[in-house]
């Protein structure tokens, strides 16, 4: 019973500390970061193109940790990258080539991330037998298509021809004689005759790439060059195609060839959860993990080339890989226990001083249930000082036995009993000295020591 009630006490005293705790958790959970969404959007490329056939199988690996994403075709680099960067938060993941983020002005830029390069997209040079191309001043004088205007292949072919020596930028389109031309019109005129050569970035196994590696009438150039320009431009890497890749049949190319090469890059913008990177990039990981004819297995999702700096989780992942947690549980679970962990550091953090405050309020409270008494002895001392006691002995008296009594039934915990029992001889003595003093002022016998 004794212990029940101290701990009754404890708590009655004590008990504030609850709401404020609520409080805290409160306005912790405010300020927390919000989970991850469990939808993710990403814009790919056309229907039938790589980029989608990559997005479809990042789909199903996505499934498996319960996160569901949503693909949006698109016509390739530039629709990716204005959906990325137009603010509307419809999108949060795209895939560009990289250097397509050159076309974009420094604040469009600024509001993408970048995850990973993903694999190559070589750019392809393929000329009709007897051209004689190998390096980019001998396209002066032949009729070239150079892709689209803000085409991945415009864009390469900028960063190349701004490379000159002199720092000019030549005209991409070099007076008329180079066409602005889409790949697939770019690969039907070179088989026709109408073009010397053409520009293409494109996959290794795309169907236009194994089209012209077929055709005997057309050749793969050798750029002499490559790793000069690869060199200089951090979005580029220089490949070597080995003998007969392209078309074994056809012995294409007919010996090792030296190409630029971007790569398909997946990025983020300001949307896009970072506590998602490193499921994604897993994920892309096993999507990935089988390679192609020019990319080793295991050699991508990668931190380089990139033109665009990595997010720190990105970063993270490249370098150490999945995050502890997440390689032992579910995304979900993780997730929640790396946010609840940044939440319990704060809150501890907080509360550890207030709940050290819980056991001196605890004494406190004790020892004020016997120091309010010690109010009343002082105030009948004072009376005695001034001498206003002599017509109030009989009251006094009476009032301290009243209080010795009522001391009878107070209840203290043990390890304070001392502060009680002194409080009972500091009252026996008060009555003591106060009969004393009657007794003097009546004359009759003074009384003696309880």
């Amino acid at each position: 019973m004794q212990n029940l009630k101290q701990i009754g006490l404890f708590v009655r005293t004590n008990l504030w500390i609850v709401p404020l705790a609520l409080l805290v958790l409160w306005l912790l959970f405010r300020f927390l970061d919000p989970a991850p969404p469990r939808v993710l959007v990403m814009t790919t490329g056309s229907e039938g193109g790589s980029y989608h056939r990559f997005g479809l199988a990042m789909q199903r690996e996505l499934a498996n940790q319960d996160l569901e994403l949503q693909l949006r075709p698109s016509r390739g680099s530039l629709d990716n990258l204005q959906r990325l960067t137009d603010g509307s938060g419809e999108v949060q993941l795209g895939l560009i080539q990289s250097g397509t983020e050159l076309l974009l002005e420094p604040g469009q830029r600024n509001q993408l991330i970048g995850l990973s390069a993903l694999y190559h997209e070589p750019l392809w040079l393929f000329q009709r037998q007897g051209v004689d191309i190998t390096r980019l001043s001998d396209l002066q004088d032949k009729r070239v298509a150079v892709g689209s205007e803000g085409s991945g292949t415009w864009a390469v072919l900028r960063g190349l021809f701004e490379q000159r020596q002199d720092g000019s930028r030549l005209d991409l389109l070099n007076n008329g004689l180079w066409r602005k031309m889409g790949s697939s019109a770019a690969t039907d005129a070179l088989l026709a005759g109408e073009l010397d050569a053409a520009f293409l970035v494109l996959p290794a196994d795309n169907r236009l790439v194994t089209r012209l590696a077929a055709n005997p009438d057309i050749s793969l150039v050798n750029l002499a060059q490559a790793d000069a320009f690869a060199a200089r431009l951090h979005f580029l890497e220089a490949l070597e195609v080995p003998t007969g890749l392209l078309n074994i049949a056809t012995n294409m190319p007919q010996q090792d060839t030296k190409v630029l090469s971007p790569v398909a890059t997946l990025v983020g913008n300001q949307d896009f959860h970072p506590a998602l990177t490193a499921v994604v990039l897993e994920a892309a990981r096993k999507v990935l993990r089988e390679g192609n004819l020019l990319d080793k297995p295991g050699r991508f999702p990668a931190g380089e080339p990139m033109g665009l700096e990595l997010s720190k989780e990105a970063d993270y992942y490249h370098r150490q890989g999945m995050p502890f947690l997440q390689r032992y549980l579910p995304f979900q679970v993780a997730s929640a226990i790396d946010r609840y962990v940044v939440l319990i550091i704060p809150f501890i953090a907080i509360m550890f001083p207030l709940l050290k405050t819980m056991g001196p309020l605890y004494r406190w409270r004790v020892r004020a249930r016997v120091y309010r008494w010690y109010e009343h002895l002082r105030r009948i001392d004072k009376l005695i000082y001034s001498g206003k006691i002599k017509q109030q002995y009989a009251e006094q008296i009476q009032g301290l036995k009243a209080l010795e009594s009522e001391l009878n039934h107070v209840d203290v915990p043990l390890s304070y009993a001392h502060e009680l029992y002194s409080l009972h001889l500091h009252v026996r003595y008060m009555i003591y000295r106060l009969e004393t003093l009657q007794a003097e002022e009546e004359g009759g016998e003074k009384p003696s020591p309880a």
